[in-house]
This record gives C-alpha cells, sequence and structure tokens, in this order.
C-alpha cells in the first residue's frame, strides 16, 4: 500500500516537473526569433495581404504576420496580435471567442489597413493536447483557469516578448493595437515601439462562451464592457 502511495506521489510530482519544463523550452524558443524566412502574396476573403514567415525555433511552426498593402509606417500601425487557437480560428469552436476575434480582426485591418501577427503558442502556451485535457476538466465543472492549474499550468504562460523583435523586423514603431488583453499592453515598455492606442475589440458573447469571457473579465482583468449573451 505505501509502495502503491509513494509511486502515485512520484508519478504526479515527475508530471508537474515535466510540464514546468515544457513551459520553460516553450517561453525560451518563442523569444528565439532572429529572421524572416520567407514572403509571399496572399489574397484572402478578407482582402489581399503579404504573409511574412519568421524564424519560431520550432520547423514548420513559424510565426507569422499578414500586412495591408502599401503600409506607411510612419503613421501608428493598426495591428492585432494573435496566438493561435486551431479549434476557434480553423474548426470555429464556441468554447472560446478566439476565431470572433480573428475574423472582426482581420475584417478591420482589411479595411483601415494593419498587420496582424500570429503566434504559435496554442492554448495561451500549453499546447494543444493540454488544451484538450483542460476542456475536459472544464467539462467535468471547473473554469479555464482552474482547469490549467489543474494540469500543472499557470493562467496564461504566453509569452508576447517576441512581438518586438517581429515589430522590428518589419520596421514598424507606432502601433494602434487591437486587444482587451492588458497583459499584450504590457509588453511595449521600454522596447523602442510605442503604443499610441489601445483598440477595443468588442465580440458578441453568446451561450458557448459566456463563462469563459466572464473569466477572463473578472480573473484575468480583461477590458470587457458588460457581458451579456446576444
Amino acid at each position: 500500500m505505501n509502495a502503491a502511495v509513494l509511486t502515485f506521489k512520484y508519478t504526479k510530482k515527475t508530471q508537474f516537473r515535466f510540464r514546468k519544463a515544457f513551459i520553460f523550452v516553450f517561453k525560451f524558443r518563442i523569444i528565439m526569433i532572429t529572421e524572416i524566412l520567407e514572403k509571399v502574396f496572399l489574397p484572402t476573403s478578407h482582402g489581399e495581404f503579404e504573409m511574412v514567415a519568421f524564424e519560431s525555433g520550432v520547423k514548420d511552426f513559424p510565426h507569422l504576420a499578414l500586412l495591408t498593402k502599401n503600409l506607411d509606417t510612419a503613421k501608428p500601425i493598426l495591428t492585432r496580435v494573435h496566438s493561435e487557437c486551431l479549434t476557434g480560428d480553423l474548426f470555429g469552436s464556441s468554447r472560446c471567442d478566439c476565431g470572433e476575434q480573428l475574423e472582426e480582426s482581420l475584417s478591420k485591418i482589411s479595411e483601415e489597413g494593419g498587420v496582424l501577427l500570429y503566434l504559435r503558442q496554442e492554448g495561451r502556451g500549453i499546447g494543444l493536447i493540454n488544451k484538450m485535457k483542460a476542456y475536459n476538466l472544464q467539462d467535468d465543472g471547473m473554469n479555464t483557469i482552474e482547469a490549467n492549474h489543474a494540469l500543472g499550468f499557470g493562467s496564461d504562460d504566453r509569452n508576447f516578448d517576441v512581438v518586438i523583435q517581429m515589430f522590428k523586423l518589419l520596421e514598424i514603431d507606432k502601433v494602434k493595437l487591437l486587444t482587451n488583453n492588458p497583459k499584450k499592453i504590457d509588453i511595449f515598455q521600454d522596447t523602442g515601439i510605442e503604443l499610441v492606442e489601445r483598440v477595443p475589440l468588442v465580440i458578441e458573447a453568446h451561450s458557448g462562451n459566456e463563462a469563459y469571457l466572464k473569466v477572463k473579465k473578472e480573473q484575468m482583468g480583461h477590458l470587457f464592457g458588460v457581458i451579456k449573451v446576444a
């Protein structure tokens, strides 16, 4: 009995250490960006863009930027910093607001001119499989933060330092940022990149993500107004 208990404790501790190691490695490689890998013309349903791929430290998973034509970098550039969310961005998951945020951002950027930075840090930095595990815990009654903590992760393990390097490689030094996340606002301090304005990104809540949005507002400090289901 004691041996079984000791084995269980060791296993839980080992899993926790592996998760901490994963976070460390992920955060280390996310700031390893050193160069632009490739550029290409990309026509889309939102308009025409130039897509730029940046080194991320992980083969075949570059960070990306979508830029509209003829940007005047002497003026503040409307920008969205968007972290990868396969379930929301690609499959239209109603568990979160990521897909809606991406679509609304591309629409605004296409209309005004600007840049979308797409970072490869799925699931607020914990990866797709761990996000799926967190979803299962949420289905059992936890909220998004509680589920992350139960798996040994932080509330938000993303690292936005790479954004500054991307701006510098794109020769952008003035930004109007499409965001509700105060963590993204803080990344510009003492970087040489001027945050001129925060532009709210308003997405209507629905029954599938209402609880998620309330946690983002009340526990993560996101800058929403009153959350009501449309």
